[in-house]
């Protein structure tokens, strides 16, 4: 009897598995024009809505064959089959959103190379055995271990590559805007973690299949439909159009620094530059909302590379160093006039919202406004 509930309990599972791939594709390919009009966004599109496809598939055969009726290790080696190109198709479509399309060979085709050396390693197992694939033996257990460890040795590649690259974009928006946007990124951070779970639960579960096969479905479920969605919703907001705007702007800086640097520019220039900042400063246009890295640059007078190259020799990034000047300005103003409003200082120095104010207010000071001003 036990046996039976454990049975449709993991065909119920599998059935919401299938159902839940189907509309996770569904919203994919219904996603407005605009997304297909983005070359990288509609890449990354059509990446995931094979991993959902794939999925699909893999658990709609999974219910017609009852492998999990038969035993685990069918179950799993099917599993093996199809999650590992799936999840290759979910990296890769988060590379290419990080890369802005540019990735390179290799990240394109470990996954193959991964699903290939598997169903090699599998089908020298079933070989070696002299039993039908789908049945179970030691060698297709141990080469289920191997080829889980192949899966977690691919998907620990993409996670490097993933954090390297959020990293450098987090850095891009730093150096460009004028407060943090990190909150664009933060679904491509929770969706590599998820990758990276997910992936060390497959080994997991070839030695067990209860319980533990029940959290993994809910952590799959959960996993796949907060990647899709929040993809989704990235795509349709103004968040890659930052990014990309943010990343362009580091590249051109860049580009121009090596190309100052190559014609022998002065050393004299830092000593410039920081005597045109503090002229600036004195004028008080960082407390404008909204300002931008080329905007304050032309408005010292400088070119964008040199105020770069400024603010990483003080080792400061442009969103911290406007923050900080307006938290300055936020505790002046608040000592001179402490019968203001959060409301009012936050517009006076240049942040766009009271909350946004509030907190970086407290992350500099280690207090809030209102306390500040019973400290006075």
């Amino acid at each position: 009897m036990r046996q039976s509930y454990g049975c449709f309990r993991m065909e119920n599972m599998q059935f919401t598995a299938i159902v839940l791939m189907v509309l996770l594709t569904l919203k994919l390919l219904l996603l407005p024009g605009r997304v297909a009009a983005n070359a990288v966004l509609n890449k990354a599109r059509w990446l995931m809505t094979g991993c959902t496809v794939l999925l699909g598939v893999q658990f709609l055969l999974q219910l017609t064959l009852g492998l999990r009726n038969i035993g685990v290790t069918q179950a799993v080696m099917l599993n093996l089959v199809f999650f590992i190109p799936s999840s290759w198709l979910m990296s890769l479509a988060i590379l290419y959103l990080q890369r802005q399309g540019r990735v390179t060979k290799f990240d394109k085709f470990i996954g193959v190379a991964t699903w290939i050396a598997v169903i090699v390693i599998l089908g020298i197992a079933a070989a070696i055995d002299g039993k039908p694939l789908l049945s179970g033996s030691k060698e297709i257990f141990h080469a289920e271990i191997i080829a889980s460890i192949l899966f977690a040795c691919m998907q620990g590649h993409y996670a490097y590559r993933h954090t390297t690259n959020l990293r450098a974009m987090s850095n891009a928006l730093h150096n460009y805007f004028d407060r943090n946007h990190d909150s664009a990124l933060r679904w491509m951070q929770v969706g590599v973690g998820i990758l990276v779970v997910l992936t060390l639960m497959v080994p997991a579960v070839i030695f067990v299949h209860n319980n533990l096969l029940a959290l993994f479905c809910v952590s799959f479920f959960g996993g796949m439909f907060y990647l899709v969605d929040s993809f989704c919703s990235y795509s349709m907001s103004s968040a890659p159009a930052r990014v990309r705007e943010a990343e362009q702007s580091e590249e051109l800086s860049i580009n121009a620094e090596h190309d100052e640097e190559y014609a022998g520019e002065g050393i004299d220039t830092m000593q410039r530059v920081t005597f045109l900042v503090e002229d600036w400063l004195k004028k008080g246009r960082y407390l404008k909302t909204g300002v931008k890295l080329p905007v304050v640059a032309k408005s010292i007078g400088v070119p964008q590379y040199q105020l770069s190259t400024w603010l990483r020799n003080n080792d400061m990034k442009f969103s911290e160093w406007i923050t900080e000047l307006r938290i300055v300005e936020a505790k002046r103003i608040l000592k001179k006039h402490p019968e203001w409003n959060n409301e009012a200082v936050a517009q006076h120095c240049g942040f766009n919202d009271r909350s946004y104010f509030q907190k970086k207010f407290k992350e500099v000071t280690g207090m809030s406004p209102a306390d500040y001003i019973a400290r006075l």
